[in-house]
């Protein structure tokens, strides 16, 4: 393990730096570049003899070996952290580490300084109880939703293609070693394993190519170079001499060498894995790359309201036992007051509040069929308010049909069926649905059977740039290659310059492009994706063929298929519109087909701009454009992840629904990223949440989920600095005219561990309609207003309460100062309490809007055992009195006091400042 010193230029464009700080960055790829670059500097066989590889796949048995020998494919990162590791880190939250602060002072003052025998262990007991319900309730809480996260991701596993020998046992009772491609989990994936690589496929390990046929690699997420790179079988072109005795270069350099964490745009190729886990290039920079990422605006905001109120509670206290001492005469009462003050400001619940909220909003939506892969996503999906999604599978039912296979004349004609099928048939790359409903359709309905004499010669794969894709056969009775090519019929129709009719071939005029282009449309206007099929004949040759022959064509036909739309879309994309969220629809298929199925599930069609124009625009006008566009067509994979950072720009909070190849960089970019299970593994990689179904309602009911989630956190936030300032506002006036303390330090102690203990059933609180019915953002500037504005009204019945003790109970005297401080610990309690119910809606509480079970049963225990308290053993120990019966009517009278206020000051700050929550 080595060190290098890099600059801030330098480390902005590395992946081990994502800070681009110019930091020290750990490094532990010196030892993987010289297995790599000798790799790069071998023949294909060489590399083979090298990794102890098999050219018909690894035996079972030899795998098991190297799983036990290697570990298995996973990065440390990835690794949910143990038990342990988890509990330490929840001690380093800011909150906690003040209670410890402050327990320390506590253990030294009132134990470790105090005279023989009068050590006073209570207010180190509380202080210990807090830090020990807080961190344990958080860890359990995270722990939890680890796990559950954890199961969660198993349920949508990442498979590869690899080439396995398995024992298989014939009729005769022998048993032979056979050769098989098979899937296997991505983590199963050892040295010297033969891995296929095709479109969408992620790269399971680092991989020295044994052959490739067009393969083009997105590197992105290790060398930041947003274009793919083409990759070939051949020997590295780039190794000099000197490197090649050496063993030093750079791999990434190397054209036959292809990387974990990768994946494939488009070709294909097979590859044998050189380096698995921690061992592979990504696996060494992994922790690095993972341990830096982005805060979200939920993280800044949680950690911005943190500090709001560690800085309040560093002002405020001083002021208090400064005022306390001035005034008692008591120095050491005073500080002791003031620490039991601090810890009263301090919300130590909130990381628990939070976690457990996004782990309850992850555990409701896996019941609902949405797997979290990163919990901070559901309040990103509670604040979305434009949802860009593709259009098949999601406004479609995703069940293509072939429909008609038809002449360049709209007849019917069984050979275009026959010269689709054997495309379909022979591809090896990612066979999307639409190859699916041709083999359906031919083998099922039309009962087409593959030819046994047909041979399979080359390939040239699909990618989104060509839009079209071909296989080259021959038959073995024939000497002539024949390349059958499909793809878009604008594409397709650029290379045809012969079309076949009746068994002769004749030269394309100009009225049949034009009568192709009318037949085209018209399919496509009534709903139908067109697919044009041509061919080419070759004379047998050698070498490998490329997109360069793919010209010349001869027209077969057209294949048609409809992909009809959900009955379920209309009504979801009702519900997210009056849910305050724009739908915009981004697709790479034609306008026209586009156009017609918006039209039929209700999504009104304002705008519709087209790739082309995209790429004409800048980043301003594009944003600009987006903004009032509905539907955008013909885009490529970056166009679609420009589109999302150009609504971005304009604040808009983005989520990108999408399962394609082509998706993978919207999906990143966006701030919630929505995939699908059956999604390409590159698509389900980039995604923050997986559907396992694709599905506009399931989606609606993630976003109501992520409102909830939010509401139920900005509640606590906005109870707990309400209740905090009033109370510090409190302390200040009795503080300034009472001659005793108002409230010990172990009373305030206890009062706040309660009032948290009331707040712990939060999560499981509901939200009122309004509140969900819009996107909510974490937006922390209104909670200083909020804390001024509500706060001081708990202080009025705080003073009041003040003046009933002190002239109706004649507790005005340090001998009944007991009596005055049972009196406030328990109408400061129960007001408190009640605030809990105030705030948690705009409505009017118990009457308009109700809480959940547990939060009223929970609220309503705490209620009562804070009136038992002073009539209770604890009571005495803490140097409490019973309250006299005459105490409680007034103590009724002033909470209810308090509503009545309480709910006039809601009103009163919803009508001057449009917001509650």
């Amino acid at each position: 393990m080595t060190y290098q010193k890099i600059g801030k230029k330098e480390a902005a464009q590395r992946p081990g730096d994502a800070s681009g700080t110019g930091r020290f960055v750990k490094t532990k790829r010196d030892h993987l570049s010289p297995l790599l670059m000798e790799a790069a500097t071998l023949e294909p066989s060489d590399v083979l003899r090298m990794m102890d590889a098999n050219p018909n796949g690894l035996p079972e048995a030899e795998v098991e070996v190297r799983l036990a020998k290697y570990g298995r494919n996973t990065i440390a990162a990835e690794r949910p952290p143990a038990w342990w590791l988890l509990l330490i880190r929840n001690f380093k939250n800011p909150f906690v580490v003040v209670l410890m602060v402050l327990m320390s002072v506590s253990a030294v003052t009132d134990i470790v300084m105090a005279e023989p025998g009068d050590a006073d262990f209570k207010t180190v007991i509380v202080l210990t109880i807090m830090i020990v319900v807080s961190t344990l309730m958080r860890f359990f809480a995270e722990y939890r939703s680890t796990r559950a996260a954890e199961q969660l991701r198993k349920m949508v596993r990442t498979t590869t293609t690899v080439l396995r020998q398995r024992v298989v046992t014939d009729a005769a009772g022998e048993s032979r070693l056979q050769s098989d491609k098979i899937e296997v989990p991505m983590e199963e994936v050892v040295p010297g394993d033969l891995i296929h690589l095709s479109a969408g496929d992620m790269i399971p390990a680092d991989i020295r190519l044994i052959s490739a046929k067009d393969l083009f690699v997105s590197e992105s997420s290790l060398t930041g170079e947003a274009m793919p790179v083409e990759k070939r079988d051949l020997l590295s072109e780039v190794v000099e001499k000197s490197v090649r005795a050496s063993g030093k270069g750079n791999p990434l350099e190397q054209t036959n060498l292809c990387f974990m964490g990768t994946n494939v745009i488009s070709g294909s190729g097979l590859g044998v894995a050189l380096a698995t886990g921690d061992r592979a290039y990504f696996g060494s920079i992994a922790s690095n790359i993972l341990g830096h990422r982005a805060q979200t605006s939920f993280d800044k905001g949680v950690n911005k309201v943190t500090w709001v109120l560690i800085r309040f509670m560093l002002v405020m206290v001083p002021v208090i036992f400064v005022i306390n001492g001035l005034m008692k005469g008591d120095w050491w009462d005073a500080f002791l007051f003031g620490i039991a003050v601090a810890v009263g400001l301090t919300p130590e619940m909130l990381p628990m509040i939070v976690t457990a909220n996004l782990a309850k909003g992850a555990w409701t939506m896996s019941k609902h069929k949405c797997v979290v892969k990163r919990l901070n996503a559901i309040q990103n999906l509670g604040a979305m308010d434009v949802l860009c999604t593709d259009k098949t599978g999601t406004l479609t039912q995703d069940k293509i049909v072939l429909e008609h296979y038809l002449d360049p004349w709209g007849h019917e004609n069984r050979r275009v069926l026959e010269m689709a099928y054997l495309n379909s048939y022979w591809q090896t790359g990612l066979k999307n649905l639409l190859d699916r409903a041709v083999l359906e359709h031919a083998e099922v309905k039309a009962q087409l059977r593959l030819p046994i004499d047909y041979r399979k010669v080359d390939e040239i794969p699909f990618d989104f740039q060509r839009r079209r894709m071909s296989v080259v056969i021959r038959r073995e009775n024939e000497s002539k290659h024949v390349l059958i090519c499909k793809g878009a019929v604008e594409e397709i129709m650029r290379h045809v310059s012969g079309v076949e009719e009746n068994g002769r071939i004749d030269k394309v005029s100009e009225p049949l492009r034009l009568r192709v282009a009318a037949l085209s449309k018209k399919m496509n206007e009534d709903g139908l994706r067109v697919i044009a099929v041509a061919y080419r004949e070759f004379e047998p040759r050698e070498g490998p063929y490329s997109v360069a022959d793919e010209s010349d064509l001869v027209l077969v036909g057209f294949v048609a298929f409809l992909d009809p739309p959900k009955e379920s879309a209309a009504p979801a994309l009702k519900a997210l519109r009056d849910a305050g969220i724009d739908v915009k629809v981004i697709t790479g298929d034609n306008e026209i087909v586009t156009r017609r199925v918006c039209k039929e599930v209700g999504l009104k069609v304002e705008r519709l701009v087209l790739g082309s124009e995209v790429e004409a625009l800048g980043d301003h006008e594009l944003a600009e454009v987006a903004e009032k566009t509905t539907v955008f067509a013909k885009v490529n994979p970056l166009q679609k992840a420009r589109i999302v950072k150009c609504l971005q720009t304009r604040g808009h909070t983005v989520g990108f629904l999408g399962d394609g190849i082509n998706d993978a960089a919207a999906l990143r970019d966006a701030d919630v990223g929505i995939s699908v299970d059956t999604a390409a593994d590159i698509a389900k990689e980039s995604a923050d949440i997986i559907m396992l179904e694709k599905s506009l309602s399931v989606l609606e009911d993630g976003v109501i989920k992520g409102r909830e989630v939010y509401g139920n956190i900005i509640k606590y936030i906005k109870m707990t600095a309400s209740s905090n300032f009033g109370n510090v506002f409190s302390v200040l006036v009795a503080s300034a005219f009472i001659p005793f303390l108002p409230m010990l330090a172990v009373h305030l102690l206890i009062q706040n561990l309660l009032y948290d203990l009331s707040q712990l059933t939060l999560p499981w609180d509901r939200m009122d309609k309004e509140f969900v019915a819009k996107p909510r953002k974490w937006d922390p500037s209104g909670i200083a207003r909020f804390m001024i504005c509500i706060g001081p009204v708990s202080s009025i019945f705080d003073i009041t309460t003040y003046a009933l003790m002190w002239y109706i109970f004649q507790a005005n005297s340090p001998e009944m100062q007991s009596l005055f401080q049972s009196g406030w610990f328990v109408e400061g309690l129960l007001s408190q309490t009640l605030i809990v119910h105030m705030i948690r809606t705009q409505k009017i509480p118990f009457i308009q809007s109700t809480a959940s079970l547990p939060v009223m049963v929970t609220t309503g225990l705490i209620m009562a055992f804070g009136i038992y308290v002073p009539f209770s053993p604890l009571g005495a120990a803490v140097g409490m009195v019973p309250l006299p019966m005459s105490y409680f009517p007034w103590l009724v009278a002033t909470l209810l006091s308090y509503c009545v206020l309480a709910q006039v000051a809601k009103v009163l700050y919803i009508r001057r400042f449009k917001s509650w929550l």
